[in-house]
């Protein structure tokens, strides 16, 4: 018998055939007996892609909430209606007001207002806020907050706490997924804006492994300058992944550079993809 882990895209950038696509990203997850949702992206695509390819979200035992953007977060309420009972996992950071600010100009992207009253009329006891690594089952686990350790990653953007830009916003609630299988880690991102490189790191030291089988997800590389792009490519070539399936904040000038250096093992990802994974029981 073999064990088997699905992960399916319900939300991303780019949708496929019959999908609508949006700005924003999540992550359907069946791994065993859990059944996870990855962040919910900004609401409108989650519903109908689900439905489309089969993933019936009303099935949700966990609720993964990457970090506090509104492109994570805006479908809570559709999730948390059809999944009452589900438990969810956040830093305590992600409910507070954040901003990007771009020529001068403030704009809101933290998690909308509905979405946090949604969130806040939750029962308590399943609202679980992660300040530290935190497993989910033997085989699953959460980063908690990422350590800020290479000198050329960064959030990845001009986010700030306040409206005037005096407050930047280095997003110490970015969190991302694993899951152990004996071939490797299956690494599940969010917009990893703590850096893709401090963020393997870190799941490599919480897990003492270092074999990655695949990284899925968002990877803010699209900002990224030449020195940041170049050093990530050469620190991923180090990690040798069997897979990388970069989406939404990913960027295509970094997902070329990966492709470059990894060649086949870089499939673009889009919604509606689907990914199968096989273990032999040990």
């Amino acid at each position: 018998m073999r064990d088997r882990i699905e992960i399916a895209i319900l939300v991303d950038n780019q949708a496929g055939e019959g999908l609508v696509s949006e700005h924003g990203l999540s992550l359907w997850i069946e791994a065993g007996s859990k059944r996870i949702l990855f962040d919910t992206g900004q609401g409108s695509a989650l519903s109908g892609n689900a439905k489309l390819i089969g993933v019936a979200l009303e099935k949700t035992r966990i609720l993964v909430l990457s970090h506090g953007h509104y492109d994570h977060t805006g479908g809570i309420p559709d999730v948390l209606g059809m999944a009452p009972d589900a438990e969810v996992y956040c830093h305590p950071g992600a409910v507070q007001p954040r901003y990007s600010i771009r020529d001068n100009a403030p704009r809101p992207i933290q998690i909308p207002q509905e979405a946090l009253a949604r969130l806040n009329r939750h029962p308590s006891r399943r609202v679980h806020w992660v300040s530290q690594p935190l497993t989910l089952s033997d085989k699953i686990g959460l980063t908690g907050p990422v350590p800020r350790e290479t000198d050329f990653e960064d959030a990845g953007g001009p986010f700030y706490l306040d409206p005037d830009g005096e407050r930047p916003d280095p997003i110490e609630d970015d969190q991302s997924l694993w899951i152990s299988t004996p071939e490797g880690l299956i690494v599940c991102l969010g917009c990893c804006h703590a850096g893709l490189v401090n963020t393997l790191d870190h799941i490599v030291r919480i897990t003492g492994e270092s074999r990655i089988r695949a990284i899925i997800g968002g990877m803010h590389l699209l900002n990224a300058d030449a020195r940041r792009l170049e050093a990530t490519v050469a620190a991923l070539r180090s990690f040798s992944p069997n897979w990388v399936f970069p989406c939404h904040c990913t960027g295509e000038p970094a997902v070329q550079s990966l492709k470059t250096a990894l060649g086949s093992r870089v499939v673009p990802a889009r919604s509606g993809e689907k990914y199968e994974f096989y273990s032999a029981s040990q």
